[in-house]
């Protein structure tokens, strides 16, 4: 599972940031058939999320109270990665890496919430790791992340 961590930092979009530059925003959006599934899959499993414009949902389980990170920011968080079917194919905690490293869905979901919060990602494909198969997730996956901010900086 630890491998997977590192497959975190390889996602399929990159955005780089350097600290005297100001962060770019990150404005990818899913394909509506990707939407249409992961829509159907909320729906079919009586979840309670918020869907975001650009093609993901998300429930705020706790908003936290301390800095808002962006893209560009240094996160430390605890988390599991889950697909549909319940299988886990990852769990960190404390880990600490820039969000702009990650896959896009973190990238866009993570600064939803102040650290302290935790937030619960379901991410389309193409937010995530689109049509590569990545250790043990397929291709085309819909993934789940539960994620605890632990600090930004």
């Amino acid at each position: 599972m630890k491998n997977l961590f590192w497959a975190l930092l390889l996602p399929v979009f990159v955005v780089s940031c350097k600290k005297e530059e100001s962060c770019p925003e990150v404005k990818v959006k899913a394909p509506d058939a990707e939407i249409a599934a992961l829509r159907t899959y909320i729906s079919g499993n009586s979840i309670t999320a918020t869907e975001d414009p650009r093609g993901f949902f998300y429930t705020i389980n706790t908003a936290g109270t301390g800095s808002k990170p962006t893209a560009c920011s240094g996160v430390s968080v605890n988390y599991t990665g889950k697909l549909t079917n319940g299988t886990q194919f990852d769990a960190g905690n404390n880990v600490s890496f820039y969000l702009s490293q990650l896959i896009i869905g973190w990238q866009e979901g993570i600064p939803l919430i102040n650290a302290g919060g935790a937030i619960t990602l379901y991410l389309p494909p193409s937010l995530a790791y689109g049509s590569a198969a990545v250790g043990s997730i397929p291709a085309n996956s819909i993934l789940i992340f539960t994620i605890t901010l632990n600090a930004v900086y």
